[in-house]
C-alpha cells in the first residue's frame, strides 16, 4: 500500500480538480447538473483512482487505475473545451486548466510506464 498523497501527479491532480471547482462555479445554472457535473466528476475521478490504486495489493493493479486516471483526464480535457466554445470559460481559464490537464496527462503516463518497466 502507497501514500497517495506523496504522488507528485495526485498532489497535482488535486490542485486541478480545485481549481476546475472555481472555475465552473460561474457556469449558467442550467448546466449544474450537465456540464458543471461531468467536468467536475471527471476531474475529481483522476486524484479518487490515484488514491483507490495506491491502496490495492500489486503495482499491476495501481496501473490500472492509472490508466482509467489517464481517461478520466482525457474526459475532462474535452470538456474544458466544450465549455470554452460554449464561452462558459475565457480564453486564458481554459489555457491555464488545458495546459494543466496536458501536465497531468504526461505524468499519468510517465508513471504508468514506469510500473509497466518495474514488472
Amino acid at each position: 500500500m502507497k501514500d497517495y498523497r506523496k504522488l507528485d501527479v495526485w498532489q497535482r491532480s488535486h490542485q486541478f480538480t480545485l481549481a476546475v471547482y472555481a472555475a465552473t462555479k460561474s457556469f449558467p445554472k442550467e448546466e449544474l447538473f450537465g456540464l458543471t457535473s461531468q467536468l467536475r466528476r471527471a476531474s475529481s475521478s483522476i486524484p479518487a483512482n490515484l488514491a483507490e490504486g495506491c491502496g490495492r495489493d500489486s503495482d499491476a493493479e495501481l496501473k490500472r487505475y492509472i490508466d482509467i486516471a489517464h481517461g478520466s483526464a482525457s474526459e475532462a480535457e474535452y470538456h474544458l473545451l466544450l465549455a470554452k466554445e460554449l464561452q462558459y470559460l475565457s480564453e486564458s481559464s481554459h489555457a491555464s486548466l488545458a495546459d494543466e490537464i496536458a501536465q497531468i496527462k504526461r505524468m499519468l503516463g510517465a508513471l504508468s510506464r514506469k510500473l509497466k518497466a518495474d514488472r
